[in-house]
């Protein structure tokens, strides 16, 4: 009896655990307030793995306990739990997370909202930067941003480009801008950086944003801010590659019979050794090559409650359409951040390339200057090692030919880069909202060079002696920041302070070698100290600096009700390049903003705009980019002849010493207007800035009487001014998986030389001319071809010229019958201008969502 009663117990006590067991099966749709379907949605039971990701028309189907709780989430909006309470059919409506949708910018030694910002700042996502497979991110930026100019200085695989923000400052400084890599200024390049570790991308354009860097941002500041992993997160691998070709987009060159048609026309020349009228050679055919690009990254990031984790390993290459050019890129890269309690937090971030590039020598005069004339092949169709034209005899080096030289004419760079930043951080106890942070930047770079040209190679001459290179660099950089920040929020008031002390070192050296007639050819260029011919030490090639900076800094934000916005900038600089007595500087920065779509009167006015805030700005910043010890003067050596074996090497001063050199510095005023319309269907910007530059560090040329060529000072003054315009906009917004978003930016910068040395109006050896942009030709400009019936004004302007020659624009008097009164002389020539009237960029996107349900 008793275990019948024991048994009954036991059966009564699992009742409830089977009625709570009892599982359901849930079908539901996840849509958007407008009622989109969301696709892709997180759909989870909570306290579980058990889940799903809703399709393509945002539906999902889940089995779970009939009282159970999904939690359904989605990137940009509010998470939901929902109790089943039994129901087998659900409708969900997630909000948008305005928080979220909030666009957060890297302002320097900080973030903010886009909403408080005052200063002038374009910001880029990573995501946006890769939908341009690229191993450079600046060439993912090329057209994209307005203000920002990308030059393509070199078509050779891994070169950088020219980036100029709102144009040229300085005459003999530098106009690059500052790169801030994780918050600690990049002493690399961006081509060392891998696109696929950027998180977001901020460029500070005006003086109110860049005055917190100082004289380093003078010319702007890129902020590059890598992945990092998220707290509370399980690891994640991810992969991303891609292959691409590419194909060189020939010159337009005459054939051989458009050439033989010329040289009978002219009646100049005939046909060399190796020319007849009746071959027509492609040369560029014969030269080129299919380039092909590929890249390989792999990542692991994560974290846990109290740290987060990012490492990724990545490989680059770019093999160029010229034969032999080539760039291999190897990254390796990790970040990781840990609290340590309450109050500390600490980390690291590490960045390591290694790249290798060649093919340098290869070059495509060689090429282009061939007649099409010549026939390449011997009789037995081998290919000819030179070739005679009319005028010279010159070496060929077709790729099949260049496939043959491959070890014993090259040129290769090979460089090793460590960026590595170190970080503490304390949050002071009992004073909410303030904490100290101490950045500790130790960055190495290394460069090696070589290059070695076999006996004969590129030469008319079969016999010529062997010659080879090698040249090592060495860069060091460490910098240190003290940061002290309170950050509070006290009801509708927003405070933000910054105060920090900074130093940075760096330390450059370089070393070079040549040398001729290398005893054997598998040598190359690495033992150099057994050629038989001539060793040489160039002093110029050889090189040593070092160079400081001091800094200190404060910073204060002020916000009231998202409405009112104010920022103050000050910054003081010294800089061991400049001399003693001017080495500091301090200048001030200070905008302020309106945010006016948010006044209560707003609603009743445009209600169609969502969002509009004026912004204005003005700021200082300072240029010191001029070569270490400029303050000192140069020798330069001059090797001196003492009979016909001898001889000595002397010394001369090249450039005088300035014990007066300072800053060179811009004053800015920016003026901006941020909008959106339609629920940020449509978005843009618009700046008008005026910056002028005092104080230009610039070469003064001294006349031959004086003994010296020249010194570096601070004469002369520059302007730049301009507009901006960015507008973007949102044609699909997941429209059954469809995206598409479209931009368009304008831009015009007017650049102009107030003042040159001595007063003087122009430098016709620089070509800088008062009144003109920096960037002139200065040349005859052409206006057509002279012809047969000007005759008369031709014999008195060209003396000598014929016909079908280039005529040149002609600015003398002319006589009663309209002939010029002299013939056209160095007075002729005009001051052109390479500043294009505007530029501008059109770019746009379509994304579409591919699930694959398993």
């Amino acid at each position: 009896m008793k275990i019948k009663l024991l048994s009954l117990l036991f059966f009564v006590c699992l009742l409830p655990v089977c009625a709570f067991a009892q599982n359901v099966t849930v079908k539901g749709v996840v849509k958007d307030a407008n009622g989109e379907p969301i696709i892709g949605a997180s759909v989870l039971q909570k306290g579980t793995t058990n889940g799903i990701i809703t399709d393509l028309d945002g539906n999902f189907t889940l089995n779970i306990p009939q009282n159970g709780t999904i939690i359904v989430s989605y990137v940009g909006y509010v998470s939901q739990e929902i109790s089943v309470n039994g129901k087998t059919s659900l409708t969900v409506v997630l909000k948008e997370d305005t928080e979220l949708l909030e666009e957060v910018v890297v302002i320097g030694y900080g973030t903010a909202k886009k909403s408080d910002v005052t200063g002038s700042i374009a910001s880029m996502r990573g995501e946006e930067l890769r939908a341009v497979q690229t191993g450079n991110i600046s060439s993912a930026l090329q057209g994209r941003v307005a203000g920002v100019e990308m030059q393509q200085t070199s078509s050779k695989p891994g070169a950088n480009m020219q980036i100029r923000i709102r144009g040229v400052r300085s005459l003999n400084a530098s106009n690059d801008p500052l790169v801030v890599l994780d918050g600690i200024p990049f002493a690399g390049s961006l081509s060392d950086i891998n696109p696929s570790d950027i998180k977001s991308l901020d460029i500070l354009k005006d003086a109110s944003s860049t005055a917190i860097y100082g004289s380093r941002g003078a010319n702007g500041v890129i902020m590059v801010t890598t992945h990092k992993g998220y707290t509370e997160q399980k690891a994640q691998i991810t992969y991303n590659g891609y292959y691409g070709i590419k194909i060189a987009e020939k010159y337009p060159m005459m054939n051989g019979k458009e050439f033989a048609a010329l040289r009978a026309a002219a009646g100049k020349y005939s046909n060399g050794m190796d020319e007849s009228d009746d071959v027509n050679t492609d040369w560029q055919d014969l030269f080129y090559q299919t380039g092909i690009t590929t890249s390989h990254d792999l990542n692991v990031s994560g974290g846990g409650k109290t740290n987060n984790y990012s490492f990724s390993m990545g490989y680059f290459n770019d093999k160029g359409v010229v034969p032999t050019q080539q760039y291999n890129r190897f990254s390796l890269r990790g970040a990781l951040d840990q609290e340590v309690g309450k109050y500390i937090k600490v980390g690291f971030v590490t960045n390591n390339t290694y790249n290798i590039t060649e093919g340098g020598n290869i070059g495509l005069y060689g090429t282009l200057s061939l007649s099409p004339l010549v026939n390449p092949y011997n009789e037995d169709g081998s290919w000819k090692r030179t070739v005679k034209m009319s005028t010279d005899e010159q070496y060929i080096y077709p790729r099949e030919v260049l496939k043959g030289l491959k070890d014993i004419w090259i040129q290769e760079n090979k460089a090793f880069g460590s960026y590595n930043t170190v970080y503490g951080e304390v949050k002071v106890p009992g004073v909410e909202g303030l904490k100290y942070r101490i950045n500790l930047g130790l960055n190495f770079r290394y460069g090696n060079g070589g290059s070695f040209t076999g006996m004969g190679v590129n030469s008319t001459n079969a016999s010529e002696p062997s010659s080879a290179s090698i040249s090592n660099s060495l860069t060091t950089n460490w910098a240190v920041e003290n940061l002290l920040t309170y950050d509070r929020i006290f009801g509708k008031h927003k405070i933000n302070v910054v105060g920090m002390y900074s130093a940075e070192q760096t330390t450059y050296n370089k070393s070079a070698v040549s040398a001729r007639d290398i005893p054997a050819e598998y040598f190359q260029y690495f033992n150099l100290g057994q050629a038989a011919g001539e060793i040489s030490v160039k002093p110029g090639d050889q090189s040593y600096w070092q160079a400081g900076l001091m800094s200190y800094m404060g910073r204060a934000m002020y916000s009231y009700d998202d409405k009112y916005m104010a920022s103050v900038t000050f910054r003081a600089d010294a800089s061991s390049r400049l001399a003693k007595g001017n080495q500091w500087h301090t200048y001030p920065a200070v905008s302020i903003g309106w945010n006016i779509s948010k006044e209560g009167f707003w609603e009743n006015l445009l209600t169609k705009v969502d969002e509009l805030k004026l912004r204005v700005g003005y700021g200082e910043t300072s240029n010191q980019s001029v070569d270490p010890y400029k303050t000192l003067g140069l020798l330069a050596t001059r090797p001196y002849n003492f009979g016909p074996t001898g001889y000595d090497t002397g010394y001369y001063v090249s450039e005088l010493p300035n014990t007066n050199l300072g800053w060179e510095y811009s004053q800015t005023w920016n003026f901006g207007l941020d909008f959106s319309l339609l629920s940020r269907r449509i978005y843009g910007t618009f700046e008008y800035y005026v910056q002028n530059t005092k104080d230009v560090l610039l070469s003064v040329s001294l006349p031959s009487t004086a003994g010296v060529g020249s010194y570096m000072a601070n004469i002369g003054s520059t302007r730049n001014k301009g507009f901006e315009l960015s507008l973007n906009g949102v044609i699909l917004d997941n429209y059954n998986g469809w995206s598409w978003d479209a931009g368009i930016n304008l831009y015009s910068n007017h650049n102009e030389l107030v003042s040159l040395a001595s007063g003087a109006d122009r430098d016709e050896s620089n070509w800088w001319f008062k009144g003109h942009p920096i960037d002139v030709i200065y040349d005859y400009e052409k206006v057509g071809l002279w012809q047969e019936d000007e005759a008369a004004a031709m014999a008195i302007a060209e003396p000598g010229g014929n016909a079908g020659m280039i005529k040149v624009k002609y600015t003398g008097d002319y006589d009663a019958n309209g002939l010029p009164t002299r013939a056209i002389n160095t007075s002729d020539r005009q001051i052109i201008s390479m500043e294009p009237k505007w530029q501008g960029g059109f770019n746009t996107r379509v994304l579409i969502k591919i699930l694959i349900l398993v």
